[in-house]
């Protein structure tokens, strides 16, 4: 999928905002919504997502308010807080596209934690999208 292609109301993180997937909700508020990854790649690993239609990073740069940008960004940092991998260091991971391993065409930030990660990208694990999910 284009990562300027249309908004996709149907994929699964629109239908875990619309409450018709569950998740393990770890933060929310006006701006974002966090939840527990289902395949975690470390101790911690939440993915923390706009309440909004954003396709890709590139595509909420373009189109979200600078409110709904910083309310966004804040909300990621106070994830970060919540989940104590402040304390020790975490990655954010935003892929973009095909290339990336983007399998959700919804926008959304990984913050991964709670031990000490590998310096290559390429060994962090690619992730299928689970049967149930698609």
């Amino acid at each position: 999928m284009s990562t300027t292609a249309p908004y996709d109301r149907n994929n699964v993180f629109a239908r875990i905002l619309r409450g018709e997937l569950p998740c393990k909700k770890v933060f929310e508020d006006e701006f974002a919504l966090a939840f527990e990854d289902l395949n975690p790649a470390a101790p911690v690993h939440v993915l923390v997502i706009p309440k909004g239609e954003f396709v890709s990073s590139d595509d909420f740069f373009a189109k979200a308010s600078e409110i709904m940008q910083a309310g966004f960004w804040r909300a990621v940092g106070k994830v970060a807080r919540q989940t104590g991998v402040d304390k020790t260091g975490y990655r954010l991971v935003a892929n973009h596209g095909a290339d990336a391993n983007q399998i959700v065409f919804h926008f959304h930030v990984h913050v991964i934690g709670g031990r000490p990660l590998s310096v290559k990208m390429a060994q962090m694990p690619k992730h299928e999208m689970p049967a149930q999910q698609q």
